[in-house]
């Protein structure tokens, strides 16, 4: 195996989130680093706690497959926010001879210093992300005590609206484009609501 093959690895938490940033700043650094890309492997939406993830779990089989020997990520908590399982990866990748970079915190773990600063980051991403969760659970027990309701709000439904577009023909799915609703949630109105109702505003 030639000693520039390299691996991308990009991990965003939230689907509100996209990856091209990582993605473009990794190819950029690969490109000048001269390593090879074999493949970028990108899991998105995913929680960096978990410990099990589909692009990650296949670039860890490529790994041990010693199909590169450079792992690139943009972040360490974009590979992951649990110290135990970070330091696992960093253990195994040492066993494999791969040296994982990051790119924007500028460590390479081929080095003692590389490997120190991971181990020290590693701790700090999971207790910024245990921090975080203990924050939202502070918030949601604050915001229960202050009677606020949680979850999604409710809305009305012109049952009455609906049931005359159904019966002039319409399908659910130019009542639900009107409407603004599912052919799911249509489907499950009709079956459980419409037919003991004289239609009306229905609150769901």
């Amino acid at each position: 195996m030639k000693k520039n093959k390299c691996a991308i690895y990009c991990r965003c938490s939230t689907v509100n989130q996209n990856l091209d940033i990582q993605r473009n700043d990794l190819t950029r650094y690969a490109q000048m680093r001269e390593l090879d890309v074999v493949e970028i492997f990108e899991d998105f939406g995913v929680s960096g706690m978990k410990d099990k993830r589909p692009s990650l779990d296949r670039m860890l089989t490529m790994a041990r497959q010693r199909k590169f020997n450079y792992i690139l990520i943009w972040r360490l908590d974009r590979l992951g926010r649990n110290t135990s399982h970070l330091l696992n990866l960093i253990d195994e990748f040492q066993d494999l001879q791969i040296s994982l970079v990051s790119q924007q915190e500028g460590f390479d773990l081929s080095t003692y210093l590389g490997r120190v600063i991971a181990t020290i980051l590693a701790a700090l991403s999971n207790f910024e992300a245990e921090l975080t969760r203990e924050r939202v659970i502070v918030g949601i027990n604050n915001a229960r005590k202050r009677g606020k309701v949680l979850g999604r709000p409710k809305k009305y439904v012109d049952t009455e609206g609906i049931l005359k577009m159904r019966n002039a023909g319409c399908s659910f799915a130019v009542i639900g484009k009107k409407y603004n609703l599912s052919n799911g949630f249509l489907h499950t109105l009709f079956k459980n609501e419409l037919n003991h109702t004289t239609g009306s505003l229905k609150k769901i």
